[in-house]
């Protein structure tokens, strides 16, 4: 039971990575009280405010798709489910931290919480 309750938590936290691609291609106009801008403390500035927001939501997809995988994998028991869930939490992490505006407001909206579960799921994988 504990198995298919970790396996769904972890496809349900990649898929809220896809929230930050909605907002980073723009699908719903920007709120304030959203959170994060779609602004990069790093790549806005390198590659202008387009490209940026194009690079990042191939990264958070791409890190939504291995929380996916990573989940799946823990619910089939298949030998490689912590590499995979390593990797997941290790890219998501990376890449909530380049995509963040660089504003200590609302962090938690900006990928605070996401970070922390990355660091959750790299203590569980470790045991």
């Amino acid at each position: 039971m504990i198995r298919i309750v970790f396996g769904v938590i972890l496809m349900l936290h990649g898929l809220v990575h896809l929230w930050f691609v909605t907002l980073a291609v723009r699908w719903v106009a920007f709120q304030p009280d959203m959170g994060w801008t779609g602004r990069s403390w790093l790549l806005t500035p390198t590659l202008g405010e387009g490209p940026a927001r194009i690079v990042a939501a191939v990264f958070l997809s791409i890190a939504a798709a291995t929380f996916v995988v990573g989940g799946i994998a823990v619910l089939a028991q298949v030998p490689w489910w912590r590499p995979a869930l390593v990797l997941a939490a290790i890219l998501s992490t990376v890449v909530l931290l380049l995509v963040w505006d660089g504003g200590t407001e609302m962090l938690i909206q900006k990928g605070l919480i996401g970070v922390v579960i990355n660091v959750l799921v790299l203590i569980v994988v470790a045991r």
